[in-house]
């Protein structure tokens, strides 16, 4: 008798009339046949999906070029489909479930003719972790087999792990003919099922990803009481020995990476690394909130990856183990035949830009794509947490939230309590950068870096936010950082990157109360005194601004606020709205 996922699985063959089906099976021979395959298939653009690059200086390195109307998240092509409109909220596009299925049911059918459907059964979290979700997901094109190999604990222990059942999340996912009138993602949270077509680039693709890991995930949180948030998770060791695990929300290209394995400034710390995206968390026993990685690679943004700015990520990607490392829409050195995007080094003599055409040094467009990817085993990562299988996950204590602004947002800000991080989440703003598509700079607000990967209302996000404190004995301390903030020259304040770990020091030391705070309007804030700014050369009055709050400054932001907020309406808990008008009082004060 056929187990439930076959059973799903010949639905969608009959659906899509694939040449042939082929089941993965994860090992490492299959990937390399997978790759072979790629740089043989061909796609709709007519080139091959996989180019081999230079394996001596770049081990097991492949060159990917997507679509070039594919490069970035369609996030306005993104719907989630719950009963009702007011379910999914104003920060999600939203259409009937019906309608939507006879959409996607149209723009399927012999999508896949002459191409092989690749099934990919998949873990999310450690397989012996209480939060891990089986999962089997649909493709036509190889670079997702392989980089969904990469991403996830992948292979057919995972059937025996579903067994006959149908107790699974699906994911369907084509290319189609990458038409972008007719590219769609779809999710449907209470059927834990996400479909997509039309799309290539990896959050539209690999459905493990931002889909399934944080739109889905985010409501099954909800109706089981736990977190799947846009986090960094990452352990501080100080010369002690003891290990601070914290989380980081921020938007894309907003440093997660380099914050999740960064080479600290200050000598008496090391950091260990969990995760650069995705932080599934839950209460313990022990009434801490406990925080695991559900990935097992990095999908990171290439550009500004250097060894100034993230060493370790960059012998991550030269590190060697039996993954593939994938690149994808990055330029190639034509004489070397390696990757290279702009902050890896100087450009060399002969580039191709990252759609293939011979670069000019001299031409105003970048070689590599804004939104170049690398997708690495996390196993490759020198500075890996030994705790990074741990089933239970590791013991958050502090959560930091940022983003990319250029003024007002001080370095760092410690909430009151945690109704007050609550609201300083969820009244986050950040520049737009290239990871979605649209407007580069342009403010929006994005709390816990989760607008748009909440999904559901969030407002009943905000609220679940609120609930989960309330479960909490111990519960972190949250804080806002800000690295980008920017002088009258338009010149970086703050240096970060190694640098940041002055930050962290204090951070760390208020989750052990080893120093006090300034109070402002919006939250605690350093005494300067109080931060390891030894050999930093940056004079005491410059860092000083760094921590001002001109509430002059502050009107619009309110306004703005206030505006974002509204479209929630009764949705906002009223805690916010109390704290809302607390800060409006101190700052008109």
């Amino acid at each position: 008798m056929a187990t439930g996922v076959e059973r799903w699985v010949e639905e969608l063959a009959r659906l899509f009339e694939p040449k042939r089906v082929y089941w993965c099976d994860g090992s490492e021979a299959e990937a390399h046949r997978l790759i072979e395959a790629g740089m043989l298939e061909e796609k709709i653009a007519h080139h091959n999906v996989f180019y081999e690059l230079n394996q001596r200086n770049w081990p097991k390195a492949y060159l990917h070029r997507s679509h070039p109307t594919d490069v970035a998240r369609t996030e306005q092509l993104t719907f989630v489909c719950h009963p009702e409109q007011d379910q999914a909220g104003p920060n999600n596009n939203w259409m009937p479930i019906p309608k939507a299925k006879a959409l996607m049911t149209k723009l399927s059918k012999g999508a896949m003719r002459g191409r092989t459907m690749y099934v990919l059964p998949y873990v999310m979290g450690p397989l012996d972790s209480p939060y891990a979700k089986a999962c089997v997901q649909v493709t036509d094109v190889s670079y997702v087999a392989v980089s969904m190999r990469i991403m996830t604990r992948l292979g057919s222990h995972v059937l025996k792990k579903i067994g006959s059942g149908d107790n699974f999340v699906k994911g369907i996912h084509s290319v189609g003919d990458f038409d972008p009138n007719r590219r769609y993602i779809m999710h449907f949270p209470r059927e834990g099922l996400v479909w997509s077509i039309g799309s290539g680039y990896g959050g539209n693709a690999l459905l493990g990803k931002k889909c399934f890991s944080l739109r889905i995930a985010s409501y099954l949180g909800l109706r089981q009481g736990w977190l799947a948030e846009h986090m960094v998770i990452m352990g501080i060791e100080d010369i002690k020995g003891h290990t601070t695990y914290i989380t980081a929300a921020m938007p894309s290209a907003c440093g997660k990476t380099n914050l999740a394995m960064l080479e600290s400034a200050l000598p008496e710390y090391k950091v260990t690394t969990v995760g650069d995206d995705i932080a599934w968390m839950g209460t313990g026993l022990d009434g801490r909130l406990y925080a695991i990685n559900p990935e097992a690679g990095f999908f990171g943004v290439a550009p500004g990856t250097g060894m100034s700015t993230n060493p370790n990520m960059v012998r991550t990607l030269k590190a060697s183990n039996f993954y593939p490392t994938l690149y994808t829409n990055v330029a190639l050195d034509l004489d070397r035949n390696e990757p290279w995007w702009e902050g890896l080094g100087p450009p060399p003599p002969r580039l191709a830009d990252w759609q293939g055409r011979p670069w000019d040094p001299a031409s105003k467009t970048k070689a590599a794509h804004p939104n170049s990817r690398f997708t690495v085993s996390l196993y490759n990562c020198p500075t890996i947490s030994p705790e990074v299988d741990n089933p239970k996950g590791v013991p958050v204590s502090a959560i930091l939230i940022g983003g990319r602004r250029s003024h007002l947002m001080p370095l760092v800000v410690e909430a009151f309590d945690w109704t007050h991080g609550v609201f300083i989440g969820a009244r986050t703003g950040s520049e737009t950068t290239a990871a979605a598509a649209g407007a580069v700079g342009a403010l929006r607000r994005d709390p816990f870096a989760m607008l748009p990967f909440c999904g559901y209302n969030m407002g009943d996000y905000f609220r679940h936010w609120m609930n989960q404190g309330a479960l909490m004995r111990t519960p972190p301390k949250i804080f806002a950082v800000n690295w980008f903030r920017v002088d009258e020259n338009g010149t970086f304040v703050w240096p970060g990157f190694g640098d940041n770990m002055r930050v962290l020091k204090w951070i760390l030391d208020r989750v052990h109360g080893r120093v006090g705070a300034r109070e402002t309007p919006i939250g605690l804030v350093p005494h300067v005194e109080d931060l390891n700014l030894d050999g930093l050369g940056i004079p005491c009055s410059k860092i000083e601004k760094l921590f001002e709050v001109r509430p002059a400054e502050w009107k619009g932001e309110l306004k703005d606020i206030r505006k974002f907020f509204d479209r929630f309406g009764r949705q906002i808990p009223y805690e916010m709205r109390n704290h809302y008008d607390k800060m409006e009082k101190s700052l008109k004060a």
